[in-house]
């Protein structure tokens, strides 16, 4: 994590073309992306000089901070780099508050006044070129104190590097289960790299933080973020809130338990607080009965017998408490099938149907008629009726295919080529058995389209 300032010493980017000792000219984005960084919501407010206060807050790599005193009155604003003083020698650090905030956070942090170090000067070219070439040799230099702990045998690994800003001494972070001689081992640190040489151990939470990464939630991780207290996390806190103990789901990227399970462990024993002791028992008339589980958000307890653990039925703790205070009174209770009550079913609701994606769009009113037509005819009584209207329009068809075209040919037609009886009797068993194909057909297909049929008109031939 940085200030978005490439003269911080700890970013591969820029937040703006100016980079100097008097910081960026994106003041906010240097002062406020930085973790834990305060926003000073009293910077547009011109204080009162006898009122000012002295000290400014320094931040240096590793998310470590500190408060100077300003004895030279110096003028510096978020994201300047100043030289401050240091044993031994000086370091090179980023201001990261000013104004009366950096009073109140003092007060939090409990820093007394007396201890605080001053501030020498703003930064100058020089001592930017020689915290920056510092700054290069730091990932060469950790890769070199490992090999030399694991030629040693040291049951440690070193985690970071921080050179001082006038490289005259170099901090090793490190983290061990177990107690670390450091005799040898800073004798061939101090002949390898030349310099004093400091040794800070830190824990795997703290490990973790600087490091980074994304937990199990799909989140940054909270310690590497705004999480700085790290609290002891047990597995008590788990058996509490229900939970599996499975080592590969509770513990997080540290190799500890994570540090999110207390966040929601008050609301936890706040609820168990109303439920009856998880160690309850209960003597039936059929035999001893025990807690098996527990649902704390549905308020219900699992009761199993001794002697048959299989089954298990469920009650509300408003009965249990009845049930445990007539076992107090020296009375057994019904067997535990004869207690569960039939669970009311739930109505569902199907969301998917509810936020359909067509819900608004307007559906074609043809189609809506059409399928009133195809109801109409597949209903048994509309059937006889369709057949009724189809038969006469049929006679009439072929009444006209009949009729002469002259006048006078109609008499001798007649005479000569009378119509025969079985004819008139076949015309009605072929519409009969049309009219059956045409409703298989609507049956078949009924969003089929039906088409009427239209005749030409009759040509007049006098005209």
């Amino acid at each position: 994590m940085s200030c978005g300032c490439k003269t911080s010493g700890d970013s591969a980017h820029s937040c703006g073309p100016k980079k100097t000792a008097n910081g960026c000219e994106n003041v906010n984005t240097c002062g406020n992306s930085y973790k834990l960084s305060v926003f000073d919501w009293l910077s547009d407010i011109n204080n009162p000089a006898p009122n000012r206060c002295d000290f400014v807050e320094v931040r240096f790599k590793n998310d470590r901070k500190s408060f100077f005193k300003n004895v030279n009155n110096i003028p510096l604003h978020i994201g300047s780099v100043v030289t401050v003083e240091s044993s031994p020698g000086h370091d090179v650090g980023v201001v990261s508050l000013t104004g009366e905030l950096v009073k109140i956070q003092m007060k939090k942090k409990k820093f007394s006044e007396e201890s605080a170090l001053k501030i020498y000067r703003q930064a100058n070219q020089k001592d930017l070129e020689v915290w920056q070439e510092a700054r290069k040799k730091e990932d060469g230099v950790k890769l070199e104190a490992r090999k030399i702990a694991q030629r040693i045998g040291l049951e440690m690994k070193v985690t970071d590097v921080e050179y001082q800003g006038d490289a005259s001494k170099i901090t090793f972070y490190y983290t061990a289960d177990n107690r670390v001689d450091f005799r040898q081992l800073i004798k061939d640190y101090a002949g390898a790299f030349r310099t004093k040489i400091d040794m800070k151990q830190i824990g795997f939470r703290q490990e973790a933080a600087k490091v980074g990464g994304i937990g199990s939630c799909g989140r940054e991780l909270c310690c590497s973020t705004w999480l700085t207290d790290f609290r002891s996390v047990n597995t008590n806190v788990a058996r509490y809130q229900q939970l599996s103990i499975n080592p590969q789901k509770l513990a997080g990227q540290c190799g500890k338990l994570k540090c999110c399970l207390n966040y929601e462990l008050d609301s936890y024993l706040d609820a168990l607080s109303h439920f009856p002791s998880s160690s309850t028992t209960l003597d039936t008339e059929k035999g001893r009965a025990f807690c098996i589980k527990i649902d704390v958000f549905k308020k219900k307890m699992w009761f199993a017998y001794v002697e048959n653990s299989i089954a298990w039925y469920d009650f509300d703790i408003d009965l249990v408490k009845k049930l445990i205070s007539k076992n107090k009174r020296g009375e057994k209770t019904l067997p535990l099938e004869d207690l569960k009550q039939p669970d009311t079913p739930m109505q569902s609701i199907d969301l998917i149907q509810e936020n359909n994606v067509d819900r608004f769009e307007k559906k074609n009113r043809n189609n809506r008629n059409r399928n009133n037509q195809n109801k109409q005819n597949n209903n048994p009584q509309n059937q006889g009726q369709g057949q009724k209207r189809n038969r006469p329009e049929r006679q009439d068809k072929k009444e006209r295919s009949e009729k002469p075209e002259h006048p006078n040919a109609q008499s001798g037609n007649q005479q000569r080529q009378p119509k025969p009886q079985p004819q008139q009797k076949a015309q009605p068993e072929k519409a009969e058995a049309r009219a059956d194909g045409e409703k298989k057909s609507q049956n078949n297909n009924p969003n089929k389209k039906k088409f009427k049929k239209k005749f030409p008109p009759k040509k007049d031939k006098d005209a």
